[in-house]
């Protein structure tokens, strides 16, 4: 299990040096990205999120760099940060993906799928993926709108040890974004990092 982020990069970004990475692929999310990796999680979280928020009154900055983190800076409790957690069975090569309804600020719903049982849905029609809980068993179907869908089978135990790691990897990447706010973005490192924290709903440490 990975969090991941779905890149795409606006044309011509040339704020900070940026990875080459196929657009719209997932970028796992963890403490071992280089620096570049870093900088195009931030460029993705930033660009996604670069709009004013409702009733949003607070001047736009004149350089380019404030102007393109405004939006990032300015919302409060909606950063989204596209992507999920995707699920990869290395024994059969199925591979869980996040939907178009899925997002890594909502990661922590799966915590809940998996204490209370019920259906979570990341998607729709074209593709649906599902996660379901049958007792002591997770099925997670990659895509719902087939019934012959490739599906991942494991145990409710194994499936809680997944999420631990994928909320470790989280939190190694925080930190990690951090140092790199701090060279990168001295002027802006407390609000962006506050900002990545809430796209990828954790706590923000000083």
């Amino acid at each position: 299990m990975q969090p991941v982020l779905e890149i795409h990069a606006p044309d011509g970004f040339d704020l900070w040096p940026v990875a080459e990475i196929e657009p719209f692929g997932f970028l796992p999310l963890s403490g071992e990205l280089s620096p570049a990796e870093v900088g195009t999680v931030v460029m993705r979280i930033a660009d996604y999120n670069n709009v004013d928020s409702d009733g949003d009154h607070a001047p736009q900055s004149a350089d380019a760099l404030g102007s393109f983190l405004h939006g990032l800076l300015t919302l409060e409790d909606d950063v989204v940060a596209p992507g999920g957690l995707r699920v990869m069975d290395t024994s059969t090569s199925v591979t869980f993906q996040p939907g178009c309804c899925d997002g890594l600020e909502s990661w922590r719903d799966w915590h809940q799928f998996v204490d209370d049982g019920n259906l979570l849905g990341f998607g729709h029609d074209p593709v649906s993926p599902v996660a379901e809980r049958f007792g002591d068993t997770v099925k997670l179907t990659v895509n719902a709108e087939h019934r012959d869908s490739p599906v991942i089978v494991l145990s409710v135990t194994e499936f809680r040890h997944l999420l631990a790691g994928a909320e470790r990897d989280l939190a190694d990447f925080l930190v990690l974004a951090a140092d790199w706010t701090s060279g990168r973005l001295s002027d802006y490192r407390a609000p962006v990092t506050a900002a990545l924290a809430r796209a990828l709903d954790l706590p923000v440490r000083p």
